[in-house]
């Protein structure tokens, strides 16, 4: 028969064992392998991390698949993060791509001075960064090479394309913008300069950009804010939204109105949803990207950087303007 202080060690003993064991299935995985800390996979020459605007917008979804398989083609991981259009939730990411110790960082930022700071200490902890389709505007900040559209040149083709649209009556236009973008002030900025050429020294015809409103880039933004201007402006003649979903989003509300008739829409993007609702006449025409090629060629720049060739500061890839007849003869729309 066991004494008192036989039966208190024996319970100690227990309680140990239990704690071990208790540990040990804490430290294994469910196939019963120690549990790995997150890092590079075994093989990989490192981690890429990408930080985009959105990817409700699939135009971004595009651009991370392009790095993506570029990346792995040369042996590199990467890590695909959404920004949501926050700055703050952007910074964390960046902050994480930091700590993890990313090869390079790939930004679409999602605003163009505010995510300055956290770019720089990218910069501090050795690590090189690099924009694609939006760029940082932020002087102290240092980006290795910005890859995108050529903006300034696809606002022009978007303001050439409203002037077709409108014909000789001319009429009252609204812009959807989103001002946190540099790429779109870019292609706001081509668009006005085409419409004030256009609009010298005419007497009739002319093309008056009566608002700018804050369509974020965004579809039910874009669809309220249209809804806006036809109370406003019941006699609006045109829409210039800086992407699809503004576009669509504009539509909507027109069709709403009883007003897709009055109102030309002209977009930008090319995403398939916009070059169907062209070939279908709901939006006039883009000048449209190529997600695809801002995509891979930023992951080329990144590697031709590790290989230590010197790489543009900029790199920007020309819009082509999209309409209907090219839309019914686009044998990639379903």
């Amino acid at each position: 028969m066991k004494s008192l202080a036989e039966y208190k060690m024996s319970g100690l003993t227990y309680c140990r064992c239990s704690f071990l064991a208790a540990l040990v299935i804490a430290l294994l995985g469910c196939g019963g392998e120690p549990a790995k800390q997150a890092g590079p996979k075994k093989g990989s020459k490192g981690t890429i991390g990408v930080s985009v605007l959105t990817m409700r917008n699939p135009f971004f979804k595009v651009i991370a698949e392009n790095i993506e398989a570029e990346a792995k083609k040369a042996g590199y991981d990467v890590i695909v993060t959404d920004g949501d259009k926050k700055v703050d939730e952007q910074r964390r990411q960046v902050q994480d791509f930091i700590v993890k110790k990313c090869k390079a960082i790939v930004l679409c930022p999602t605003d163009a001075v505010s995510i300055g700071p956290v770019i720089q200490e990218a910069n501090a902890a050795g690590i090189p960064v690099f924009t694609a389709d939006l760029a940082c505007l932020d002087p102290k900040a240092k980006v290795v090479s910005h890859i995108a559209t050529d903006n300034l040149a696809g606002g022009k083709q978007a303001g050439e394309a409203m002037i077709e649209a409108l014909g000789e009556a001319g009429g009252k236009v609204v812009i959807l913008h989103f001002k946190k973008a540099e790429s779109c002030l870019l292609r706001v900025q081509g668009f006005r300069e085409v419409i004030d050429a256009h609009n010298k020294g005419r007497e009739t015809g002319k093309i008056e950009i009566v608002s700018e409103l804050p369509g974020e880039g965004d579809e039910p933004k874009g669809y309220n804010c249209t809804q806006d201007a036809l109370q406003t402006t019941p006699d609006l003649a045109g829409i210039f939204a800086i992407n699809d979903p503004s576009a669509l989003g504009a539509y909507a509300a027109l069709k709403k109105a009883g007003k897709t008739d009055q109102v030309k829409i002209i977009g930008f993007d090319g995403q398939d949803d916009g070059k169907k609702a062209i070939r279908d006449g709901k939006i006039y025409a883009d000048p449209i990207q190529h997600p695809d090629q801002i995509g891979q060629l930023t992951m080329q720049t990144i590697l031709k950087y590790f290989d230590g060739e010197k790489v543009p500061k900029s790199q920007l890839i020309p819009a082509k303007l999209y309409r209907k007849a090219d839309g019914e003869k686009d044998l990639e729309l379903k």
